[in-house]
């Protein structure tokens, strides 16, 4: 059985670990190594535009050898075990990874077989889902050819990626059938599993306005949990009444799987005790392990209580690299990271509002002059062109 070893050993090749990976290449740790099993890597947050027929598919990803930083030894492979205890990662073709410390960005797994019905129906019969590469231009398909009947948009309760991407296809999808004169015809109905439609108030009442405009209807503290397909077919479960379902007919579904940490951190001594979701177990300020102080975790398998968002991600980089070259100094861990997440909230073509707060669940907004809380062209803008930028050139590549 093979076994090597590393200095530095980081778990993941998406947004989070090769951000990491850029950075401690500058800081020159020469001895970093990432596991990573797939020869893509995509820019997820466009997938939204591309649903909405605003955005090719083929702009969202590149050969992930093209990303991963000079110097980063690339073990083409994916995580299968850890034993923090004695430092070893054990990959799924049986190669032991020793590591001194340890940084566990694996992202997080999409639990489409939870919700009985949807898999078998995915990217045919009018359901679709923004949440993988190959259905979002499907979704786009699929929204085109709804002229009438009923429109579901579905969101499941617990930590997801990108909160905010249920309800924007939703606003887009009805701001398109407006153009075409269709929406009086279609019924837009968004199920979500919460009681308000943004746990922010300020941003809250702009969403509620936009709801407003596009007669969309609400279907508050309800979550889909099994479809048929053949019925064509949504059971819903109303969770304000003790658990009642409802069935609801569709023409057009976009669905969102359940998620939670890959089922490998589930059963991993790093996952969080009691935690059916199965995230690794993390200061949330710090990013250090609770137990293990030479493994730092970030991204969306953390159990952080931030919104896990490309956002998050890239401002936890910087913490974990200045938090882990102190633990190689044998210094005081002095990074701290404040729960910032941002939510680029599309609500129509060519408009968009970008909701900024931390772990106070307050606003907080970083670009200066500008009202960002409220919709915006060149907030669109942003989105649609300047945050693809910044991630490929900068985000990437350790600079931002």
């Amino acid at each position: 059985m093979d076994r090597i070893h590393h200095k530095i050993l980081i778990i993941g090749g998406g947004a989070a670990g090769v951000a990491v990976a850029a950075r401690l290449r500058r800081a020159k740790q020469d001895d970093v190594a990432l596991l990573e099993p797939s020869d893509t890597h995509y820019y997820q947050p466009l997938w939204t535009l591309v649903g909405a027929g605003c955005a090719s598919a083929h702009t969202t990803k590149r050969a992930e050898a093209k990303v991963l930083p000079r110097g980063v030894a690339w073990i083409k492979d994916a995580a299968d075990e850890i034993d923090p205890e004695n430092q070893v990662v054990t990959t799924r073709t049986g190669v032991h990874i020793h590591y001194d410390l340890l940084v566990v960005a694996p992202g997080i797994q999409l639990d489409w077989d939870k919700i009985p019905g949807l898999t078998p129906t995915l990217g045919k019969n009018g359901v679709s889902s923004n949440y993988r590469f190959d259905l979002a231009p499907k979704t786009w398909e699929a929204i085109q050819n709804t002229k009438s009947g009923r429109a579901l948009f579905t969101m499941p309760s617990g930590p997801i990626k990108c909160a905010g991407a249920p309800q924007k296809i939703a606003y887009m999808a009805a701001d398109y059938w407006q153009r075409q004169g269709l929406l009086d015809n279609i019924e837009v109905t968004l199920v979500i599993p919460t009681p308000t439609i943004f746990g922010i108030p300020e941003f809250a009442r702009v969403l509620e306005a936009v709801i407003e405009r596009y007669g969309i209807q609400m279907r508050y503290q309800h979550e889909l949990v099994e479809i048929d397909p053949d019925k064509k077919e949504a059971v819903l479960i109303d969770q304000s009444q003790d658990g009642r379902k409802e069935r609801l007919s569709y023409d057009f579904m976009h669905a969102v799987p359940p998620q939670s940490a890959p089922d490998w951190i589930k059963d991993s001594p790093l996952a969080a005790p009691n935690d059916p979701k199965g995230y690794i177990d993390i200061d949330k300020h710090t990013l250090q392990h609770t137990r293990w102080p030479n493994v730092f975790a970030l991204g969306d398998a953390g159990n952080s209580p931030n919104s896990k968002t490309g956002a998050a991600a890239r401002k936890q980089a910087p913490v974990v690299v200045k938090n882990l070259l102190a633990q190689i100094n044998g210094d005081n861990l002095t990074g701290s990271y404040n729960g910032y997440a941002s939510c680029p909230i599309v609500t129509a073509k060519g408009k968009m509002l970008l909701a900024e707060f931390d772990y106070s669940m307050q606003p907080t907004p970083t670009i200066p002059l500008i009202n960002t809380q409220k919709e915006r062209r060149d907030m669109w803008l942003l989105k649609k062109y300047g945050l693809p930028f910044m991630y490929w050139n900068f985000i990437l590549r350790g600079l931002a």
